[in-house]
């Protein structure tokens, strides 16, 4: 828990405005053995994400909820987390959040909303998705999409990524920028990305 403390303390930016996580709530959301592994450091508050395309499978009026996972589901089990973050290192409260990606076998519900939902950063600007790991299918690398919108700011798409993957160096879409920091837990793998918005 020592560790994911010292990645917000360490920020130059977070030290100066003093934003500081309560411990009991970070032990809470992650796992002491995810928190005392190395993990991606977390963005500069200057280092908005860049945006990427859409692309053919986004649905409108996803559900509002935190959990994709349906009973019978199959895949690895996902735990994302993060936080939505100004420029200025405040967190952003009720962000939205929109995220949708393909099933273990790469292919994307068109019909109805399986492994699609938004939700909204608690008074923290805090995210928790439950969710699997995305196949894969031609042309592409594993990847969720995500749209971003702060209240009454600039809507963003873009896409996240995951480490070491093959697919990775082929896919022209891939921004080592978006990738999430992963870890392996006993239940599950966990993840962490932070968003900054403009």
């Amino acid at each position: 828990m020592t560790y994911w403390l010292d990645q917000f303390r360490s920020r130059r930016t977070l030290l100066r405005t003093g934003l500081l996580v309560p411990i009991g709530w970070v032990g809470a959301v992650v796992s002491p053995a995810w928190a005392q592994q190395s993990a991606s450091p977390t963005p500069a508050c200057s280092d908005t994400p860049p945006a990427q395309m859409e692309g053919p499978y986004f649905r409108p009026n996803s559900p509002e909820r935190t959990s994709l996972l349906e009973p019978g589901m199959r895949g690895t089990k996902l735990v994302l987390t993060g936080y939505v973050l100004s420029a200025a290192c405040k967190p952003v409260v009720r962000a939205l959040l929109d995220f949708w990606h393909a099933d273990d076998r790469g292919a994307y519900d068109n019909a109805g909303f399986r492994l699609r939902g938004h939700q909204f950063t608690d008074e923290h600007g805090h995210y928790v998705l439950e969710t699997i790991i995305p196949g894969v299918y031609a042309g592409r690398t594993r990847h969720i999409h995500v749209k971003l919108q702060p209240p009454q700011g600039p809507l963003l798409t873009t896409q996240l990524y995951f480490p070491d993957e093959p697919r990775n160096v082929s896919d022209s879409l891939f921004r080592s920028k978006l990738l999430i920091g992963v870890r392996a837990d006993v239940s599950a793998t966990l993840g962490r990305f932070d968003f900054v918005t403009t």
